[in-house]
């Protein structure tokens, strides 16, 4: 995917644009990944920076920020089906890691198959391997 035909953006929590990137996250991670319902969605989102990937009109990415005293941690980064493997991930990692203060720390949980994305961004796996949502996870975080 051409880097001019991705937008990458913040939305507010429950915008049409934001509504759209719970329905992707449903699909891919409810639907897709069989992620139940209830470990989905959380009252994180509430308080979350939303950030969106749009590509000829439709949402085709998402992620969310939160920030604690510790670190800033990025979660729920999905991507749809039609648009994996174009660069829209790293493409909202980066404009996530850059709205944040420089030296910020970063912090993330990954699908163990996608810690090489991370990778490439300066995360660095540490802890055991655990089960989230179903799926093999490990902790990564930015020093």
């Amino acid at each position: 995917m051409p880097e001019s035909a991705l937008t990458v953006l913040t939305v507010p929590v429950f915008s049409t644009l934001c509504n759209e990137a719970f329905r992707l996250r449903r699909a891919v991670f409810i639907v897709e990944q069989r992620v139940p319902e209830e470990e989905e969605f959380d009252a994180d989102d509430l308080t979350a920076i939303h950030v969106v990937a749009i590509a000829d009109g439709e949402i085709c990415g998402t992620l969310r920020i939160i920030r604690d005293e510790e670190h800033i941690k990025i979660g729920r980064v999905v991507v749809a089906i039609s648009a994996r493997g174009r660069g829209v991930a790293s493409a909202m990692i980066a404009y996530a890691m850059a709205l944040q203060p420089q030296g910020s720390n970063f912090y993330l949980t990954a699908q163990t198959d996608k810690t090489a994305l991370y990778e490439k961004f300066g995360f660095i796996a540490f802890g055991d391997v655990f089960d989230d949502g179903g799926m093999p996870h490990i902790a990564m975080k930015t020093y």
